[in-house]
């Protein structure tokens, strides 16, 4: 008998789930989305996030290249011009304990580029690997029952249409209305929470000057520990010989939208070194400013019911501040999850396979929630959260590790194995990240960016401020 599975969501997460499905033995892989997708690497309306800085950490890479094999994944992206950025030594980055060391010994690296370019070679690449058959169309609701779900109702000029299907995948993104369409079934109560610092990202796009082709990608970080807003900037490489460059500030501190005030933000901060290399770069487009931007839970993990037939992955399982660069990879851990809960056997017709997935995804996503929601709390005007004592006391050690990670190699490279994505939070309390911490940085803190010789003169003959 024919097996269909519908995926709700063009996305990241909707297209590895697609593809693992293919793989798992479905006839029939279709996907759903609202946009008519673009044929190469541009934005489209349903990303919000889009036109702002993304970074691949080297866990979510990982994880696509599990999801993908053989295609090359990194490869392919390199090749249309993203970058790799080893953290050790490609990124100068302020912190709220000061300025990072530079180290020659190697780290993970993350890859950077345009949102648009990652959805587009994956999606490409999914497409030559497996049968997928993609639709433009907008999901309105679910059919079937609490016990099951047999199917999606979809949105028709002529009167809604529905569209059966063994198994349905809601990977719909930020906008998600998973909880209405579970209401819809007769299954209610979902847990959610919402911790929402009021963040505004503002990016504008700029031709990369000659000369500064290997500038490190360079970031100043937001400062939670000072009772003001948050208040942040990165320079970051993208393909075609651009910089991306994206300010963001949380509430009381939102950068603005015309271009005078944007390189003023940039040059506020408490380094100027963005605005100075902007200073004398080319803009290639407008500011666009982009206020969707807080961290949302639906513990649907801890529903007493759940019906068979339906699981949900992505952004529409937990969705992150985009700040902290985790949005990406934490999809791909999802759609890892369902690979494994597929390949221990039974198909998509195994009973409880989309609990399964749904607590599997949800304790995937869990480290990345706790490091977005840990930060964003301590800032004033956050709604939606406090910090408590326990937030306290890892705070305390968060920064105290930080400090050390100014001048400690040990330090950094457990902050770095953990924004990484590549293991668990528990990394930063392992015996030699505690006696890293504690025994602090062997080295004076920096009070400017480390610089190469080189780099210096380039930052030197941008700078159009007089800073």
């Amino acid at each position: 008998m024919s097996r269909r599975a519908v995926v709700i969501g063009a996305g990241l997460a909707g297209m590895l789930a697609a593809a693992v499905l293919s793989r798992a033995g479905a006839d029939e892989v279709i996907v759903l989305d609202r946009d008519a997708l673009p044929d190469g690497p541009e934005h489209r309306r349903g990303l919000p996030q889009g036109r702002h800085a993304h970074l691949l950490m080297a866990g979510g890479m990982d994880a696509m290249e599990e999801l993908l094999p053989g295609a090359g994944l990194r490869a392919r992206l390199l090749a249309a011009g993203a970058h790799e950025i080893p953290l050790s030594s490609g990124m100068l980055a302020l912190t709220s304990e000061g300025w990072l060391r530079r180290w020659r010994r190697e780290g993970p690296a993350m890859v950077t580029c345009s949102r648009a370019l990652v959805d587009w070679v994956v999606r490409t690449t999914v497409r030559e690997q497996v049968p997928v058959e993609v639709r433009k169309a907008a999901v309105v609701g679910l059919t079937g029952s609490a016990g099951r779900v047999r199917g999606v109702r979809i949105a028709a000029p002529g009167g809604d249409t529905d569209l059966e299907a063994d198994l349905v995948v809601d990977a719909s993104g930020r906008g998600t209305r998973v909880v209405s369409w579970l209401d819809g079934l007769g299954l209610t109560g979902v847990e959610e929470r919402a911790v929402d610092s009021g963040l505004v990202n503002a990016s504008r796009v700029y031709r990369v000057p000659k000369g500064a082709e290997r500038f490190p990608l360079t970031v100043v970080q937001a400062n939670p520990y000072v009772s003001r807003p948050a208040r942040s900037a990165m320079v970051m490489p993208i393909e075609g010989g651009r910089w991306l460059v994206s300010c963001g500030g949380s509430r009381g501190g939102e950068p603005p939208a015309d271009p005078a005030g944007f390189l003023r933000y940039a040059l506020d901060l408490p380094d100027p070194i963005v605005g100075r290399l902007i200073s004398g770069a080319e803009p290639l487009t407008d500011v666009h400013l982009s206020r969707s931007t807080s961290n949302v839970r639906r513990y649907l993990e801890r529903m007493p019911r759940w019906p068979e037939g339906f699981l949900v992955l992505g952004d529409a399982l937990a969705t992150f501040n985009p700040a902290y660069g985790h949005g990406m990879s934490v999809a791909a851990f999802g759609a890892r999850v369902l690979s494994r809960e597929l390949g221990r056997g039974g198909g998509l017709g195994a009973p409880g396979l989309g609990r399964r997935v749904v607590r599997g995804a949800a304790r995937a996503a869990d480290p990345a929630w706790s490091l977005a929601v840990g930060q964003d709390v301590l800032y004033p005007g956050v709604r939606g959260g406090r910090p408590t004592a326990a937030d306290r006391v890892v705070t305390a050690y968060t920064r105290r590790l930080m400090r050390a990670a100014a001048g400690s190699y040990a330090a950094a490279s457990a902050v770095w194995d953990v924004t990484s994505l590549r293991t668990a939070p528990t990394r930063a309390f392992r015996p030699s990240a505690m006696l890293a911490a504690l025994a602090g940085s062997p080295l004076p803190p920096s009070v400017e960016p480390p610089l190469t010789p080189g780099e210096r003169e380039v930052l030197r003959r941008l700078d159009r401020t007089g800073a």
